[in-house]
């Protein structure tokens, strides 16, 4: 039922309940029950099970390759052996030794790539922010863990020394580019490293939790719930401080490649590095939001988080960037579009992105409002509507409050939508020539349809009744009256 149907607490069970704070939320310190337990500790094979994962750990890097070749040497276009008889010396001649060329690992790289990952933590661990506690952990008897969400001061101080490095030429961010195929072998051997050390030192400290049993479909999803070093949460630290961050640099040397070799700047090439710009700004602006959601709360910090945020997500979401850069270089003249078409597709981002921005700031801080651990911060940009001012809400016999208002009155997963919204215009500013500027779109898709069902056989389990009536007040998933 909704908060404005409340009826006075006349009952036992009302007089018991939680009074609203100055905003009309319960807050309340939401307690572990044998249901949350049950949901916690269930094994069940997602992504075709020990094989779909295997499959997917080995093709993952492959693809990435695959990609990188198409790109660094065809222009974009897809290339496939003209006999199929012969495939294994197309995939010699035309991927493994152009990799071997260009894309092995180099000690500059190491350096570079390696050398963030450590600054990176440095400023994890030690600068300013607030700290703020996550939900109830099943796992821990319900405690709350601490999350110190100094991204924000890191992000600007990451953004300070880097402009000094470069305008000093002491590093110049143009050169990152060139180094490309050197810097993604580093980030995929990584992202392997890294898996394989939380996953046996998980092991070997007997902190594991939810495994099935099967050595690849544990090493894919994870060992550990919530591996930490210090006040860093690891997870945390590799979901937000890495992959966004690296995304906008490399896409930030693409423009800058573009500067100093022509000696202008197109409307497409500023468009992704707005586009990237805004998206790692928001991750690190709302960092105190994350704790509260489903990855930190759930996931376990296994090969899909730590291989994807350290290596999957920086040097496959910039295909954009570097086929406008790529395409220029080799066609002697940049990628350009209408005045109208551009306004169009800039409009098209800027919209998502005020969904994105918003949806999860409701989202996350009416959940904060819930859980005591609600903070008001004056991070830029603040945008309208992104708190809602006393707010409708279905109160579950669980204990729970799924929101009803804003985006979330409107839509199940607005802030899915949003997403899809901007990784489309990721591509469309490319023009229609690749593939390859919409693989971050195509694949997104396939990942929140997946995490949809997900997600709604859940909340079905978990919520009963309650939630036949949510899909009811909210019939529609991502775009009212359609979908």
């Amino acid at each position: 039922m909704s908060k404005d149907s409340l009826e006075p607490p006349s009952s036992k069970q009302h007089q018991n309940q939680p009074k609203p704070n100055k905003n009309g939320v319960p807050e309340f310190k939401q307690k572990v029950t044998k249901l949350d337990v049950k949901l916690d500790n269930q094994v069940k094979y997602e992504f075709g099970g020990p094989v779909g994962v295997t499959v997917m750990m080995l093709g993952f890097p492959c693809l990435m390759y695959y990609f990188w070749v198409c790109l660094e040497f065809h222009q974009g276009r897809l290339i496939y052996p003209s006999d199929l008889s012969q495939w294994k010396y197309w995939v010699v001649q035309e991927i493994w030794e152009k990799v071997k060329l260009r894309a092995a690992p180099t000690t500059w790289a190491i350096q570079i790539y390696m050398g963030y990952v450590l600054f990176s933590f440095v400023l994890a661990y030690t600068m300013p922010g607030p700290v703020v506690e996550g939900l109830p952990i099943p796992s821990l008897n319900g405690q709350r863990l601490k999350y110190l969400c100094n991204g924000l001061s890191s992000w600007y101080l990451t953004l300070a020394v880097s402009l000094v490095c470069h305008v000093t030429g002491v590093f110049r961010l143009s050169g990152l580019i060139d180094h490309f195929g050197e810097l993604m072998t580093v980030a995929i051997i990584w992202g392997f490293t890294m898996t394989t050390l939380v996953y046996f030192i998980s092991v070997i400290m007997k902190k594991t939790h939810r495994m099935s049993g099967n050595f690849f479909y544990d090493y894919f999803m994870g060992a550990c719930l919530n591996p930490r070093i210090g006040p860093v949460d690891l997870k945390m630290w590799a979901e937000i401080r890495l992959p966004w961050p690296v995304l906008f640099y490399l896409s930030f040397s693409c423009l800058l490649k573009q500067y100093e070799t022509y000696g202008k700047i197109t409307a497409p090439a500023f468009f992704m590095v707005l586009a990237h710009f805004l998206y790692v700004n928001a991750c690190q602006k709302g960092e105190e939001c994350i704790p509260t959601s489903w990855d930190i709360f759930y996931e376990k910090d296994g090969f899909m988080l730590i291989f994807w945020n350290m290596a999957g997500v920086p040097f496959t979401y910039c295909y954009s960037s570097i086929y406008l850069m790529k395409y220029q270089l080799t066609v002697g003249h940049a990628i350009t579009h209408s005045w109208v078409f551009n306004f169009a597709v800039f409009t098209l981002l800027l919209s998502g992105y005020y969904i994105f921005d918003t949806g999860n700031s409701q989202k996350n801080r009416f959940r904060m409002e819930q859980n005591g651990s609600f903070i008001t911060r004056n991070s830029f940009p603040q945008l309208p509507w992104g708190h809602i001012k006393n707010p409708s809400f279905i109160q579950t016999k669980h204990g729970n409050l799924l929101l009803t208002s804003g985006w979330w009155g409107i839509a199940r997963k607005p802030h899915y939508t949003a997403d899809l919204m901007m990784s489309i215009s990721w591509g469309l500013i490319t023009g229609f020539s690749s593939f390859l500027p919409y693989f971050y779109f195509c694949f997104f898709l396939f990942v929140l349809v997946h995490r949809v069902s997900r997600d709604m056989e859940r909340c079905a389990n978990k919520y009963g009744q309650d939630w036949v009536e949510y899909c009811r007040r909210v019939p529609y998933i991502f775009i009212p009256y359609i979908f």
